[in-house]
């Protein structure tokens, strides 16, 4: 009874972790290795910080500066869009972030002359997902909507 309870969980992870946008998340991550510490862990455990339950984000204070790590988290994540979104139609998608002190901003990504992703963030200091379903649907349904856009305007896109 015990492993009933447990697998729709790491069956659902590991849906998660074979969709094309989590893999290309982990490939930003590892990229970031240089010195080859993350090397031997598992994928999940890479993604870890990117797990965010309810009471943790409850605890987390909105007030100060976002925690670097945060906004690295952040940057990977949009960075693991834009990437998505060139495997599957072959156009270059550029994020950029403006983010205040205060944790609220805008996260742009473009391709060609096209803005195919505007969205305006706030409270980044609890940015995370509940899962790494969550997660993976929540970059997935990003990177369909940017390329829904690219396949209305290919012609700025391409521009």
């Amino acid at each position: 009874m015990f492993d009933a309870a447990v697998t729709p969980a790491v069956d659902e992870d590991e849906a998660a972790l074979a969709t094309p946008f989590v893999k290309c998340l982990v490939r930003l991550i590892r990229a970031q290795d240089a010195n080859g510490a993350w090397e031997g862990k598992p994928d999940a455990d890479l993604l870890r910080d990117f797990i965010i339950s309810r009471d943790q984000r409850r605890a987390m204070p909105i007030i100060g500066d976002p925690d670097p790590d945060v906004l690295w988290r952040l940057d990977k994540f949009y960075a693991a869009v834009g990437l998505a979104i060139e495997e599957r139609c072959g156009l270059m998608a550029s994020p950029m972030m403006e983010i205040s002190d205060e944790g609220f901003g805008r996260v742009l990504l473009t391709a060609g002359r096209l803005v195919v992703l505007s969205r305006t963030v706030r409270d980044v200091h609890r940015f995370g997902f509940e899962t790494l379903w969550k997660l993976a649907a929540a970059g997935t349904k990003l990177a369909g909507d940017a390329i829904a856009a690219i396949e209305a305007y290919p012609d700025v896109a391409r521009a």
